[in-house]
């Protein structure tokens, strides 16, 4: 897959509906760093992170019949609420799959947006996968949060973003849960700028995706509670995904 070409095609396709968020240089951050550092603030996009590019992107993808039927999404509430806004933004309807503890400011979100918000199991992972049954039983798209080619590029076009605002960077610090974020940027960036790292961030309680990279295998590795709840969940599906990440992260930090 010619990811570059599918970002740049994903950047101009969601525009209409997905901010351009600014940077903004942290002068405490690179006062410690002794490095130029940025934020790219993603916290002012349209339901507050980069999960809309990926659900934009995607939803734009299907076919009017596809979208008329509705869509289906499993999440711990940023992808919920992202696809929640593109669904009400497109003239559709969504129903969002979640597990007991999702943020109650959120899950608000998620209803106030005119999402159907269905409890199921006890983890994320038993919510991915009954959206997953529910979608193949009923034939209403079902949008991954991350293990999806349209989300991913979706994604990426974070990276095209900081290519044109800041040209010349040297590293980019990326906070990882199913990988589709760190995959997208890295494919873009380090076709513009070969000798970027990437970094990826994992909260120490919730690193399987981190586990696997290092395993060389897709495997299950124990989670624990963390306060990083838009990172935290298991995670099992999505090879393509895996050797994305793979091959553009660089390393990794807590």
């Amino acid at each position: 897959m010619d990811w570059v070409r599918e970002i740049r095609a994903a950047e101009k396709r969601i525009r209409p509906i997905v901010r351009e968020t600014p940077v903004d240089f942290s002068q405490a951050l690179s006062a410690r760093s002794g490095a130029e550092v940025y934020l790219k603030l993603e916290h002012l996009q349209h339901t507050g992170s980069f999960k809309l590019r990926g659900a934009v992107n995607k939803m734009l993808s299907l076919t009017p019949a596809e979208r008329k039927r509705g869509v289906i999404a499993a999440s711990t509430g940023n992808h919920g609420m992202a696809v929640c806004y593109a669904a009400r933004k497109l003239g559709t309807k969504a129903t969002i799959y979640m597990s007991p503890g999702v943020a109650p400011v959120k899950l608000g979100m998620i209803r106030a947006l005119g999402g159907r918000a269905v409890f199921h199991g006890t983890n994320p992972v038993d919510a991915e996968v009954r959206a997953r049954e529910v979608s193949e039983q009923t034939g209403v798209p079902f949008l991954s949060p991350y293990n999806d080619a349209e989300v991913v590029a979706g994604q990426g076009t974070l990276g095209v973003e900081l290519h044109r605002q800041l040209g010349k960077l040297d590293a980019v610090f990326v906070s990882v849960g199913g990988g589709g974020l760190i995959s997208g940027i890295a494919a873009y960036l380090k076709s513009a700028r070969r000798r970027v790292q990437i970094v990826g961030c994992w909260a120490k309680n919730s690193c399987v995706l981190y586990q696997s990279l290092r395993a060389g295998r897709i495997g299950e590795f124990p989670e624990k509670p963390t306060i990083s709840d838009g990172t935290a969940g298991e995670w099992k599906r999505g090879r393509s995904r895996f050797r994305c990440a793979r091959n553009g992260l660089t390393t990794a930090c807590w």
